[in-house]
């Protein structure tokens, strides 16, 4: 199924002076283009009335579904320029279809992929002039709510799907970089049977208390440990998480409880293509410490061998000569890397970018706004596939 797109150019768009000031310096989710997408659904008529539009307010009666009983969902992808000018979607397919998933989970009416596809590119193309040059990029934001007015516990027969945009810079100031992870023990994001593998507003609302907490204890992010035994890794609040081990290998939590992360998938993908061994396993927070405790052992008999080594020359160890990151051979440590810390309980444990049994990689993640699980890679970090080029 397509539609054909109605084209209402914004009566007052942002002056180009303006403009130009905005994209200086984005930020993240703060700055808005002119225009916006927009389909509605009713049981009588199907999808229709899709447009483009001056981006504005939804006008919306106090019982409207959304606001009572949060059927909603939502996706996140960015559109890259060229160094030709022109402009790459990552995968858009991927997100058609994840949104469609979602849709079916939540009891909405399935929006047809071209559909979804086909606003995404055309809000690009209207608002073109909006893509940031260098590390910067057009956020694309498509959603669904439920807009039928009534209150009661039932599937909403009015839904209506929109996509905006926002240019933006990097999710984290200052680009990519190590994050600090706290431990949740006292919350869970989801359950076999739930909804954590939607992407629903539910699921980052009943994570934001953990997120809270480890911003409390000094940490950048949140990791969710399984519902029923709080044990196995799962992932963190705004991504997917990835283990990288001694011998190349990469190990991430399977799909079930999770959200299944576009860029996790093109991980996978690349790193399977480069011969590189992935696997989708259960990893728990024992084997993680367990790792930890006996590269931090292994550290000790190193330095004390080079105390010992010093000592006949300096007649004391010069705590500045120590290495920042992983000792070489470790995790293919052979260079300086500053510190992630993971705490549990407020007990920290240091785990080194390059000397550690994680990496955490912004840049690869799905997201950000406050997700960086939507945000798909960062610039710099961008695989050799695209999705659609306009």
């Amino acid at each position: 199924m397509s539609l054909k797109f109605e084209i209402r150019q914004a009566a007052h768009p942002t002056p180009e002076k303006e403009r130009a000031a905005k994209l200086l310096d984005p930020g993240f989710g703060r700055v808005f283009t002119d225009h916006m997408a927009l389909v509605r659904y009713s049981q009588a008529k199907g999808w229709h009335d899709a447009r483009l539009e001056s981006r504005a307010n939804f006008p919306l009666d106090p019982a409207t579904a959304v606001l009572h009983y949060a059927q909603e969902i939502f996706e996140g992808l960015k559109a890259y320029k060229r160094d030709d000018d022109g402009v790459n979607l990552f995968r858009p397919d991927a997100n058609a279809r994840r949104f469609r998933d979602s849709a079916e989970r939540m009891a909405m009416a399935p929006l047809p992929e071209p559909v979804f596809i086909e606003a995404v590119e055309q809000l690009v193309r209207i608002d073109r002039a909006w893509l940031p040059g260098g590390e910067g990029s057009l956020y694309l934001r498509p959603f669904m709510i439920a807009s039928e007015v009534f209150l009661g516990v039932k599937p909403s027969a009015d839904y209506i799907f929109a996509v905006i945009a926002s240019p933006v810079g990097s999710y984290f100031k200052g680009g990519p970089a190590p994050v600090s992870i706290w431990v949740s023990e006292n919350y869970t994001r989801a359950a076999i049977g739930g909804t954590g593998a939607v992407k629903c507003g539910g699921n980052y609302a009943a994570s934001l208390r953990a997120q809270a907490e480890a911003i409390e204890h000094g940490c950048d992010q949140v990791v969710f440990l399984d519902a029923v035994e709080r044990r196995y890794i799962e992932e963190l609040g705004g991504m997917n998480v990835f283990f990288v081990f001694d011998d190349g290998s990469l190990s991430t939590p399977p799909l079930g409880t999770i959200l299944p992360g576009i860029t996790r998938d093109s991980i996978i993908a690349l790193m399977k293509d480069s011969g590189t061994r992935v696997r989708e396993e259960p990893y728990t927070i024992e084997q993680w410490r367990g790792q930890r405790k006996a590269e931090r052992g292994l550290r000790l008999r190193h330095r004390r061998r080079h105390l010992a080594d010093r000592q006949g020359v300096f007649g004391k160890w010069r705590f500045s000569h120590q290495r920042r990151g992983g000792w070489p051979g470790r995790h293919g440590a052979a260079q300086e890397a500053d510190r992630h810390t993971v705490r549990s309980r407020g007990r920290p444990a240091q785990l080194d970018q390059k000397g550690a049994v994680s990496n955490v990689i912004p840049g690869w993640s799905e997201g950000p706004d406050p997700e960086s699980r939507d945000s798909g890679f960062d610039a710099s970090h961008r695989p050799g596939m695209t999705g659609s080029v306009l």
